[in-house]
């Protein structure tokens, strides 16, 4: 089994969007702010607008660490935009840092040249994962993060911040896969929700950014019930880019690559020919 982190930086998913409820943008607020508190770095994905803002502009304004990483094509079009149908109904509870700010604080930012490469620089950086209110983009890597797990590639808490009753789908979806035999029912552990107060009135003033911490110290990984596989010895290979064990002298790395390029010229070659 692979050991825990020992990295204390915490990647939050989230959305470039604001969405329609202030309790979303607040929860944003409380977790940045914890995470300064408690000297955790925040690895995001590095925009300026909506969720992703909100929380990393928190963090910045508390004197905290902030780790951006984005692709290349987003950062080149001017960063990812709001991809909701409309800003929140209560009045924004903060102020997004711009670009001028970020420089004036703790702010690295990192360009890569995928969304792939963003996924795996976000993974190997942080211990645990913290997801928040958020669109298909958040989902997908929420999900990916959870299988990893699952598949003995990290061992790392995935703590969803459950604002508003918003992931109870995803929760449903889990029990429902665990029903239909999918989802092994250990494994519901991979995954923590926090739920918050059971009156949703009370959400905007929740300090969510305690629960988050506090359930990421309350990862237990032994209840579940990982897959047998031992990608390298049982080291943390959420770094795909930075493998120790070789592979008959070839790192395996180069070795993977080296059968892909075989393969796609095998295949070009037969897709030449039959057009000859």
């Amino acid at each position: 089994m692979v050991a825990r982190s020992p990295s204390r930086a915490v990647a939050v998913y989230c959305a470039a969007s604001l969405g329609k409820q202030k309790a979303f943008q607040a929860a944003a607020l409380s977790l940045g702010y914890a995470l300064s508190v408690e000297n955790r770095p925040l690895v995001y994905g590095g925009g300026n607008t909506g969720i992703m803002g909100v929380v990393s502009g928190a963090v910045s304004k508390a004197k905290g660490k902030v780790t951006g990483i984005i692709p290349y094509a987003i950062f080149a079009a001017g960063g990812e935009k709001d991809k909701g149908n409309g800003r929140a109904t209560a009045h924004t509870v903060s102020e997004v840092l711009d670009d001028t700010q970020r420089e004036e604080v703790c702010f690295h930012r990192i360009v890569v040249n995928s969304m792939h490469e963003r996924k795996v620089e976000m993974a190997r950086r942080v211990g645990a994962f913290v997801g928040l209110p958020g669109g298909f983009g958040t989902f997908e890597e929420i999900l990916e993060v959870i299988t990893w797990n699952q598949l003995n590639i990290h061992n790392k808490p995935v703590v969803l911040l459950n604002v508003l009753s918003y992931y109870n789908p995803l929760r449903e979806l889990i029990k429902n896969g665990i029903r239909e035999g999918f989802i092994n029912p250990r494994n519901e552990h991979l995954v923590i929700f926090v739920d918050g107060p059971a009156d949703h009135k009370e959400h905007e003033t929740f300090d969510w950014g305690k629960a988050a911490l506090e359930a990421i110290d309350s990862w237990q990984y032994d209840k579940s019930q990982i897959l047998p596989f031992h990608w390298n010895k049982d080291e943390d290979t959420s770094d795909l880019t930075n493998v120790k064990a070789e592979m008959n002298g070839t790192p395996p790395m180069l070795h993977a690559l080296k059968a892909t390029n075989g393969w796609l010229k095998r295949v070009w070659h037969v897709r030449v020919r039959s057009r000859v």
